[in-house]
């Protein structure tokens, strides 16, 4: 599975991210000396990632999106700043194409390149690349594991990034490279020339979401575990708590208690 592919000039934002802090330096700052078996693992409320974009072009991206690729659309949501997010379902996960008042500013690539779908009736996958050069692949169910979505991505240090997901994150190795959230995938690949500590904000895809029943806690047991704090907890009215944290390449990966998902945003 090619995960390489660089294009892009979209950027992620989800609610309440206006003002996120950056670390100044992340290289190192991943520590993993937790033991494998931790006992409880991560408990989802939802058996799905969702994965986010921003663009400049909003038109022309809805009609790819909801045309070629075919996403049902499903809400508007303001996300404050001028910003408005237009959530559609993608086989239970949301993609979330953001559109920013403001022009989008310039930034290195994060290490997520591309997005797998999965789509009933196929017989065989089939690639395509979105008006602002984000690389999509439909592929049958199954094919390569993909039985609702995955997200490819390349790091600098793969057994870095498998002692993250699998000890932080507590998500399943399938195989080397894969690893499992619910029914979505990540897909990951060693690549020397991966970018480091990209910015919250620009071009390609930027970051997915985990949805949990109580991010606070999830949040401290990541940081226990060795991840990095993009951002700590914090409640966006009466939607989420969400919060952000970073895998040795400085990714962002939110941490999302979605109110319409748990029944509450207090803790468990």
């Amino acid at each position: 599975m090619d995960l390489s592919g660089r294009e892009g000039s979209s950027r992620a934002l989800s609610v309440g991210w206006q003002g996120a802090v950056r670390p100044d330096r992340l290289a190192g700052q991943v520590r993993m000396n937790l033991p494998m078996e931790r006992g409880l693992r991560l408990k989802l409320a939802k058996p799905h990632i969702d994965v986010g974009l921003m663009t400049g072009r909003l038109e022309d991206m809805l009609s790819f999106w909801q045309g070629p690729i075919g996403l049902p659309f499903k809400e508007l949501l303001p996300t404050g700043a001028g910003n408005h997010q237009h959530r559609h379902d993608m086989n239970g996960s949301v993609f979330k194409l953001n559109h920013p008042r403001d022009a989008l500013p310039k930034s290195p690539h994060a290490g997520y390149r591309s997005l797998w779908i999965a789509r009933a009736g196929m017989s065989e996958s089939q690639e395509f690349v979105d008006p602002d050069g984000n690389r999509v692949v439909l592929v049958p169910p199954g094919q390569d594991g993909v039985e609702g979505i995955a997200l490819g991505m390349v790091v600098r240090n793969l057994e870095a990034e498998a002692r993250f997901f699998r000890e932080a994150l507590e998500l399943e190795a399938i195989d080397e490279g894969r690893f499992r959230c619910g029914d979505s995938i990540v897909f990951a690949e060693e690549d020397p020339d991966a970018v480091s500590d990209a910015a919250l904000q620009g071009g390609g895809y930027r970051y997915f979401t985990i949805q949990v029943f109580d991010c606070r806690r999830e949040h401290a047991r990541i940081l226990e575990a060795g991840g990095v704090e993009g951002f700590a907890p914090r409640q966006v009215g009466k939607i989420a708590v969400i919060s952000m944290v970073r895998d040795p390449d400085g990714n962002w990966i939110e941490i999302s208690q979605r109110g319409s998902l748990t029944g509450s945003l207090s803790t468990s």
